[in-house]
């Protein structure tokens, strides 16, 4: 199972240190990645989760509902955790802290999501289709929560402050909303619910460069890694043990609250279980906000899931 583990996590680590490199080469400028970042957020992860979720058919989305409960309460109880700890106890800006949790809260459904479950469930359509809504759940119902701390912050510094963020929070819902990044995954939900199917040519249209998303992610975090120094602290490592090992726990106490068992219990711990994605990251260098914490638990909970997951995987073999 390690094996398993290390094979998938081999391509993920390859990608960063060729971005990583290119970035400590000066062959990209780690200073400048705009452009690099309006590619990957506002195209190619746009096209690769909107694929994914016209794809899926709404009577399977609608089947995965108690995988979906399972993966959002997870998720949002960690998201609210750790950013109370990252403002009020280790005093971070609302920037800063959206990123970290964004970083924390949201596992890398979109590398290992797949290779880990296909290796314990099996591969077949039912694991595609797990897969397809973890990403689709984590999209939808989670990147909005850090663009909405990230546009509300963007607005009070340009001086838009109009009253209080409840007040705000119309305009910064639709600022959100209409960012690809959140419009592509739900515009595919929408379509699916409602029963249209995309024509095969537009699909294919689009599927080179829903190819390109997660290596480009990964190529972009190793540039943006480069041009940092990783430091661990007290944050950092609350953070990583958050991610391994207290948010795999907290999915495995919802599963247990409303007596789930078999294929489903079994994926959405192990989803929960994942490292770190790089959504959070990527976010914030498209606001401009950079987060140490947030990278250096990117890059631990990369490695030190090769630990944490073959726990998760011989504790769950029995449900």
């Amino acid at each position: 199972m390690t094996y398993v583990i290390v094979h998938a996590l081999a391509p993920i680590f390859l990608i960063m240190l060729l971005g990583f490199w290119a970035g400590k080469a000066k062959m990209v400028d780690n200073k400048n990645v705009s452009l690099l970042n309006i590619f990957v957020m506002d195209f190619a992860l746009p096209a690769a989760l909107f694929s994914a979720t016209v794809q899926t058919p709404w009577s399977g989305i609608a089947a995965q509902s108690p995988l979906i409960v399972v993966l959002t309460g997870a998720m949002w109880i960690t998201y609210a955790a750790i950013y109370f700890l990252a403002t009020k106890v280790f005093k971070k800006s609302p920037q800063d802290a959206a990123v970290l949790t964004l970083t924390v809260a949201l596992p890398n459904y979109a590398a290992l999501g797949l290779p880990i479950l296909g290796s314990v469930l099996g591969e077949g359509s039912a694991t595609s289709l797990s897969v397809a809504v973890s990403i689709a759940c984590g999209s939808v119902l989670m990147t909005p929560f850090c663009l909405l701390i990230l546009e509300r912050e963007k607005a009070l510094a340009a001086g838009e402050n109009s009253g209080s963020t409840l007040a705000m929070l119309p305009v910064l819902m639709w600022r959100s909303l209409k960012k690809p990044i959140v419009m592509g995954p739900l515009l595919g939900v929408i379509l699916s619910a409602i029963g249209i199917k995309m024509p095969d040519l537009v699909l294919s249209a689009i599927k080179p460069l829903g190819l390109s998303a997660t290596a480009a992610a990964l190529f972009l975090t190793g540039v943006i890694l480069s041009a940092r120094k990783l430091k661990l602290n007290a944050v950092v490592g609350i953070a990583t043990i958050t991610k391994l090992l207290i948010q795999p726990f907290i999915a495995w106490g919802i599963v247990l609250a409303f007596g789930l068992h078999g294929s489903v219990a079994i994926t959405a711990i192990l989803m929960i279980a994942l490292s770190a994605g790089f959504f959070g990251v990527v976010f914030g260098n498209r606001f401009g906000v950079q987060s140490p914490d947030a990278e250096a638990v990117l890059l631990l909970s990369s490695v030190l899931c090769i630990l944490s997951l073959p726990l998760f995987i011989t504790l769950t073999s029995g449900m």
